[in-house]
């Protein structure tokens, strides 16, 4: 499942070509949206925003395009004239004069109005969204000792959309090998200082995958194991997916974990039990 970093990555694709663009037609592959499809062509679309896993695509006449769960779903942005080679059903066309923005496959497809966004049930319970640049270090370092969030273990809150919309699995194992924190603390165990690298490393692993395309690794990690002949799929993490191989801090070897019924990847070194 595509995670916080790649939806915006998308997002960022769909709105290059359409913000501040009068949509010239719509269109909508799910029969009960296709009632939209009048009143949404001829508007403007005024923002492309992302909260954790959906993208909502933003229209001058206060409708909004919910998309979610893109596990099957992928936008594609090319001109106008061109259509992309797949098999893939299509399920909303936004078409301006010279582009179009075209989802495939996606099923938990909704448009709404101002009202119904404040009341949808996934984004009423959805938490602030990883990459907005309005968290902080200090409102993450405070969302872990909330009431409702500080008696969790650590690697099942992080994989909670209502703590963070947008962290999924390979971001929480990276973070919390970064952070030095086993999963299976609490919250509430943190000392003032670990819930500080926790928040920090939180910010830092997330922005870093978002903007390299999803690698967590430093740059300078990355450029010299790739001149080393290492391939992206074995340079990208640290430790997510890396079962039974070396850990890049301190040599020990990082194993796979089971927890909330997602594998989870640690370094029992860099992460000792609380």
């Amino acid at each position: 499942m595509p995670e916080g970093p790649e939806i915006r990555r998308a997002a960022d694709k769909v709105a290059a070509v359409l913000v501040g663009e009068k949509i010239e037609k719509v269109e909508f592959g799910l029969e009960h949206l296709k009632p939209f499809e009048s009143r949404m062509s001829g508007c403007t679309v005024t923002a492309v925003d992302t909260r954790g896993k959906a993208m909502l695509t933003r229209f001058d006449n206060r409708l909004t395009i919910y998309s979610h769960n893109q596990l099957y779903g992928r936008w594609y942005t090319v001109r106008r004239s061109r259509m992309p080679q797949t098999q893939r059903q299509l399920r909303v066309a936004l078409c301006t004069n010279t582009h179009q923005a075209l989802l495939y496959s996606a099923s938990d497809i909704a448009v709404l109005d101002e009202d119904e966004l404040s009341t949808h049930p996934f984004l009423r319970r959805a938490g602030p969204d990883i990459l907005d640049r309005g968290l902080t270090q200090p409102k993450i370092a405070e969302r872990l000792q909330a009431v409702e969030f500080r008696n969790r273990a650590l690697g099942n809150l992080y994989l909670d959309q209502a703590f963070l919309a947008g962290n999924g699995n390979y971001l929480r194992s990276e973070i919390l090998w970064a952070a030095g924190i086993d999963p299976l603390r609490k919250a509430v165990s943190l000392a003032p200082t670990e819930c500080d690298t926790l928040a920090r490393e939180t910010l830092k692993i997330a922005w870093r995958s978002y903007r390299s395309g999803g690698v967590t690794v430093t740059r300078a990690l990355a450029s010299r194991l790739r001149a080393e002949g290492v391939s992206r799929e074995d340079y990208r993490f640290y430790v997510f997916g890396r079962e039974g191989k070396r850990c890049r801090r301190c040599g020990s070897m990082i194993e796979r974990r089971k927890m909330g019924s997602r594998n989870l990847f640690t370094c029992r070194r860099c992460q000792p039990a609380g």
